[in-house]
């Protein structure tokens, strides 16, 4: 909740003290200064990346699925070797490469090809469907007021992608079971499994 004090460039107008405000007036004083950890310095370096995959968000949608199909063509040798033995080194790759493009938190459940490149798992609320009442006037985020509402960008990032209608959709809430695991390993047995199952229902009805 936000309070108020009087603003000093205009007697008796008032301005909101954010939670993040009270919380830093609290914190206990001293003399150790962190080097290089101010929080704009920090802000614009955790968005920098983010924001650019969000402005880019066609040509990566363009892109994963053409990786998504190459997953699935190495299906056999992911099973071959046993999808278990897989994820460590998969999930080591997959880690580095969505956290530094997405700041991804590894859910196990990636809808980023839903949400126009931007990770709702960023949100502070971790909501899955859409922006909470509380997104400010100049579309930054109601708890971390020097951030991008997530869901601001990825209706953004939506508007540009070929299929990005696929923001309408309902998900899930989010499975805690599956945190720390693969979602490209995930995706692709899913996807094999779909594709096995389809074929065994042609192979069926041509009987």
């Amino acid at each position: 909740m936000s309070e108020t004090v009087p603003a000093k460039d205009s007697p008796g107008a008032v301005q909101p003290v954010t939670q993040a405000t009270l919380v830093k007036k609290a914190a206990p004083k001293s003399d150790y200064k962190p080097a290089d950890v101010s929080p704009q310095r920090r802000v614009q370096r955790s968005f920098a990346v983010r924001l650019w995959s969000i402005r880019h968000s066609r040509l990566l949608e363009w892109f994963y699925a053409r990786f998504a199909d190459t997953f699935l063509l190495l299906h056999p040798l992911w099973k071959g070797i046993g999808y278990g033995r897989v994820e460590g080194p998969i999930k080591f790759v997959e880690r580095r490469v969505k956290g530094f493009m997405f700041d991804c938190r590894m859910c196990g459940q990636c809808i980023l090809s839903s949400t126009g490149m931007s990770c709702p798992m960023n949100c502070p609320k971790q909501l899955r469907n859409g922006p909470c009442g509380g997104v400010r006037a100049n579309g930054n985020c109601e708890v971390e007021p020097d951030m991008p509402c997530v869901w601001v960008k990825a209706w953004e990032g939506s508007q540009n992608m070929v299929h990005g209608d696929r923001i309408l959709a309902v998900q899930k809430p989010v499975d805690q079971s599956l945190r720390e695991t693969s979602a490209w390993l995930r995706v692709t047995a899913q996807a094999a499994a779909a594709r096995e199952a389809a074929a065994s229902a042609r192979t069926g009805a041509s009987a």
